[in-house]
């Protein structure tokens, strides 16, 4: 089988590289900031800590599970806490640095979501919060087509993201010189390009922003599995 990267063009390659670059950078620059603003938030969320309890219910003692775009741990910690095997994968040096530190009992490692060194069939599950949200709509599939040659036959994927049909660029943040793009997604249009990909979608949630805690944006978790 062609890996995705196999049919991109020079120009594609190019764009993409100068995507993740620009993406790396500005969470080296926000990461301590990060920290301080979003690391202990998680507990504070009903409906993330629900969806992560039921996922790490499921995934107990199957294998190897990892939080995908990870920041600072917070999600692979919580899971940690409720006996999975998990490790944390993020974009960023200084986050995975940064997530070493708080979390010393878990593994961290800097790479790429969409060029994974996993074996095939060798993860029990992946949860990715808030991460897929930098991913171009024209890449969403291939992206999720690597997370799922990743994952074992009946692996569980639980991801989350921003609900809507925009793209934005955000030059500032926290008063920070950065340089990011967001891209948000209705729930059906993530059901599609998972099923797409080849998973069974099994449960979708949608809900609103917690006031005086979160951005105020609308949002979506998908969860779906590979077949067996």
């Amino acid at each position: 089988m062609l890996h995705s990267s196999e049919l991109e063009t020079p120009e594609e390659k190019a764009r993409m590289a100068e995507n993740l670059e620009q993406t790396r950078k500005s969470y080296d620059l926000m990461a301590e900031e990060y920290v301080s603003r979003l690391y202990h938030k998680l507990e504070h969320l009903p409906l993330d800590c629900e969806l992560l309890e039921r996922f790490a219910a499921a995934v107990r003692d199957k294998g190897l599970v990892c939080d995908i775009g990870c920041g600072p741990g917070q999600v692979a910690r919580y899971l940690h806490e409720r006996r999975v095997a998990v490790v944390g994968l993020d974009l960023s040096p200084r986050m995975v640095e940064l997530a070493g530190q708080l979390n010393p009992g878990i593994t961290f490692q800097q790479g790429d979501m969409a060029r994974l060194k996993a074996q095939d069939a060798s993860w029990a599950g992946i949860v990715a919060f808030y991460s897929i949200i930098h991913i171009p709509r024209s890449e969403v599939s291939a992206v999720l087509s690597e997370w799922w040659r990743v994952l074992q036959p009946g692996g569980l994927t639980l991801l989350s993201f921003h609900r809507g049909q925009q793209e934005q660029h955000v030059d500032t943040l926290w008063d920070k010189q950065i340089s990011l793009d967001f891209t948000f997604f209705e729930c059906d249009e993530m059901e599609g390009y998972l099923r797409e990909a080849g998973y069974v979608v099994e449960e979708r949630r949608e809900r609103g922003y917690y006031p005086r805690i979160e951005v105020e944006t609308q949002r979506g978790y998908v969860l779906a599995r590979k077949p067996t």
